[in-house]
């Protein structure tokens, strides 16, 4: 068994466990939920219910107040197969509202579940769990988040990841069974193996689709889209069904865990900011994989470098401020004369840190245009910004712009 890699996740999980009643792990099927629960679990008085056992899930079915009645920590694993448990839940937490009571694991996101009961609300803290970081699979800092608010332009990194050990990263992705497998046709099968029980499981058991070779066609749009603005509209031309359906079905693919939407950035700057969102492949190795990319094809002319290369940073800074101790908010900036900012991080107090991401290993000064714009019109809450590129130099382009190679990310901090 590969040796348990550390998670950023578990210091949350554990903190929760001490001051709150139900704990949920939530996340992508096989990016660690087991694993890092087990973890946790292990030591404690925990009993282990796993939902995706028929017999067990039948048990939960038949008799939901018996299922959860336990004195001591509960772990149930997959709770979306059985959300009415929640309500039996909620009546054995409020009898006896000790912290800790049960730990729970799910696969989709349980607010979006057709007919949930109520949702616990006061009750049960959510900590979202994504594939690997890349510092949790190298054993670095992961806090690029926090050092650019704290020290804003003054930030330095020197990196030695050349071009293509980048495009070798994003073909790998941040799976576990993925990172764990040196052999590139074994790790596709993962990744096929992965997609085609997602749709033939999680996606319909949310919803009856009426046509799964149109959400497969629209997967691979949304692989060559990573990092792009998510247009429904364009996407139902293509695909040559309705609107609606489109709507429908992105909500789906977001629930699973498969994509992730990035909202748009307005702080009332502009009348012509774009309030489309974004859209970021959450596994950079799942969506090159459909693709049918290789680290090498990325990196010639034409290739997906670019789109690939954007989305995966939109992800890593998503997995940070699950852990960050900077409270913050991701978001993209767009105007309708096509001034851009490929990610917009703003903390509590408004101070804003922006960053453009390039797939380039030299940085030009109009590749802050955007940067500069954002900052022309905040003054003094503007901290930094920052294109992140695939050269190997910190360097300064004016007043609080730098050029940052993407490892920053990190090992920065």
């Amino acid at each position: 068994m590969r040796e348990f890699l550390s998670r950023h996740a578990e210091r949350a999980v554990v903190e929760a466990l001490d001051d709150t009643r139900v704990v949920l792990v939530n996340g992508a099927r096989h990016c660690g939920k087991n694993r890092l629960v087990g973890r946790i679990a292990k030591g404690r008085a925990a009993e282990w219910r796993d939902l995706d056992s028929t017999a067990t899930r039948q048990a939960a079915v038949e008799d939901p107040d018996g299922f959860v009645a336990f004195p001591d920590l509960m772990v149930i694993d997959e709770i979306q197969r059985v959300p009415e448990l929640l309500l039996a839940i909620k009546s054995q937490v409020d009898n006896d509202p000790r912290p800790g009571r049960f730990l729970l694991t799910g696969s989709s996101r349980l607010l979006a579940l057709k007919d949930l009961p109520d949702t616990l609300p006061g009750r049960m803290e959510t900590i979202e769990l994504w594939p690997f970081a890349q510092g949790e699979i190298d054993g670095t800092a992961d806090r690029f988040v926090d050092a650019v608010f704290a020290e804003g332009p003054a930030l330095r990194h020197n990196s030695e990841v050349t071009r293509t050990e980048y495009a070798e990263r994003l073909i790998r992705g941040g799976f576990p069974e993925a990172v764990a497998r040196d052999n590139p046709r074994r790790r596709g099968r993962f990744f096929d193996s992965y997609l085609g029980d997602l749709i033939a499981r999680d996606v319909r058991q949310l919803s009856e689709i009426e046509r799964a070779p149109q959400m497969t066609a629209l997967i691979r749009l949304l692989a060559a889209r990573s990092g792009q603005l998510l247009v429904a509209n364009a996407l139902s031309a293509e695909l040559g069904v309705s609107a609606s359906t489109v709507i429908r079905y992105l909500a789906l693919l977001e629930e699973v865990f498969l994509i992730k939407r990035i909202p748009a950035w307005s702080r009332n700057l502009s009348n012509r900011a774009v309030g489309t969102p974004k859209v970021a492949f959450v596994d950079s190795g799942v969506a090159a994989n459909v693709l049918g990319t290789d680290a090498r094809g990325l990196v010639r002319p034409g290739g997906a470098f670019g789109p690939l290369l954007e989305g995966f940073v939109l992800m890593e800074l998503a997995r940070q401020l699950t852990w960050s101790d900077e409270l913050v908010d991701l978001s993209h900036y767009r105007t309708k004369d096509g001034v851009e900012v490929d990610a917009v991080l703003e903390n509590r107090q408004g101070r804003v840190v922006g960053i453009e991401v390039k797939a380039a290993s030299t940085v030009r000064g109009g590749d802050f245009r955007g940067l500069r714009h954002l900052a022309d019109r905040l003054g003094d809450d503007f901290v930094a910004g920052v294109v992140l590129y695939t050269g190997t130099q910190t360097l300064p382009f004016g007043d609080r712009m730098r050029a940052m190679p993407v490892s920053a990310l990190w090992e920065a901090g």
